[in-house]
């Protein structure tokens, strides 16, 4: 098959949504599938081609407030001269999904919308609702739409009357289980992700306080950074917390398994990546029970909370400090890519057989 793949973007910029379509490709290519990937990334370089493990990718410059949104017109006429047997967008919280609704003509269209219902500032939330109309119908067009969690698949029918199949994000399983942990002086907790305030990092900080036989580590870089830094010195527990920065993908799977407790506590995910992965690791967790990660919350390993305040989250890290999560649920990335495959191999059978 010719499949196109639409992201905002591509590795090797980094993210949920950029892994989740990296994975993808590069496993539909291993099945000896085409795959070409068009992405709104290229800044001011303009438009730029390269093939990365196999996979074709086309990178178009666009507005992006905030590296957000990526609007993108010119996607909507590179999706419509594309060679493609199926177009499959991802990510309803940007402008590409739209264009290449609009660009696919009558090929068919697949969406996986890492639909959480909102963004992290006002800003984006107003864009959100001014976007909501044609973005609901950019999904509705949609042959086939992709939640990646129960959750999702709830909001989707609620929000656009829409029925989605889940198929969740994949995880290199191996990789995580077979980490081995650093060596550090004392036990320490962890948290993965982009530095925005709704990710919630600074509930860690503050409950840190209530749990002085831990380290905080800190993996990950985003513009709520130095904040975090004002907090954990206001709350007297800067010497505990450590700022990793950027960890590169080699370096997280050890940084899970050596973590006694992973804690997640965003105010809204699509899915809960990084509570996979540390799971696969062998590391139990702390959600918040909010979005998609109330999927997670009451899973063997997993222990939920409904407030963020310290000592709720200091007493759910006592509780899961000595749970054994269990990984068997966890799909691999091969497994994603057959799924996904046969949806595309079903959608074009049954448009051939409305041809007849």
């Amino acid at each position: 098959m010719k499949l196109l793949q639409v992201t905002p973007r591509y590795p090797p910029q980094s993210g949920g949504v950029e892994t989740h379509v990296r994975e993808l490709a590069e496993r539909l290519v291993e099945r000896g599938h085409d795959v070409t990937v068009l992405a709104a990334d290229a800044g001011d370089g303009g438009f730029r081609r390269e093939r990365r493990n196999g996979v074709r990718v086309r990178r178009y410059r666009s507005l992006a407030p905030g590296g957000a949104m990526h609007v993108c017109p010119q996607l909507a006429a590179a999706v419509r001269r594309a060679d493609a047997d199926v177009v499959h967008a991802h990510n309803y919280h940007s402008f590409p999904l739209l264009f290449a609704a609009l660009g696919a003509g009558d090929r068919p269209f697949v969406v996986t919308t890492h639909y959480h219902g909102a963004s992290a500032d006002s800003v984006r939330d107003r864009l959100l609702s001014a976007y909501r109309p044609v973005g609901g119908w950019a999904v509705r067009r949609a042959d086939a739409a992709i939640a990646v969690s129960e959750w999702e698949r709830e909001r989707l029918a609620a929000d656009f009357g829409v029925e989605a199949t889940v198929v969740p994000n994949g995880l290199d399983v191996e990789r995580f289980a077979a980490a081995d942990p650093p060596d550090r002086d004392r036990p320490y907790l962890l948290t993965v992700g982009r530095l925005e305030e709704y990710k919630g990092v600074q509930h860690a900080i503050r409950a840190l306080a209530d749990l002085p036989d831990y380290d905080l580590l800190v993996a990950g870089s985003g513009p709520y950074r130095e904040e975090l830094g004002r907090i954990a010195r206001r709350e007297g527990v800067d010497d505990r917390v450590e700022f990793l920065g950027y960890v590169d993908d080699g370096a997280l799977p050890g940084l899970y398994a050596g973590a006694a407790v992973y804690l997640a506590l965003s105010e809204f995910e699509s899915y809960g990546m990084t509570v996979a992965e540390a799971i696969a690791a062998g590391t139990p967790c702390v959600v918040r029970e909010s979005g998609a990660l109330v999927d997670w919350a009451g899973r063997r390993g997993c222990v939920g909370v409904d407030s963020v305040a310290p000592a709720p989250v200091a007493a759910a890290v006592g509780a899961a400090s000595d749970a054994v999560p269990d990984a068997s649920a966890l799909l691999g990335w091969d497994d994603v890519a057959e799924r996904l495959a046969s949806e595309y191999r079903a959608l074009l059978s049954s448009d051939e057989k409305g041809d007849a």
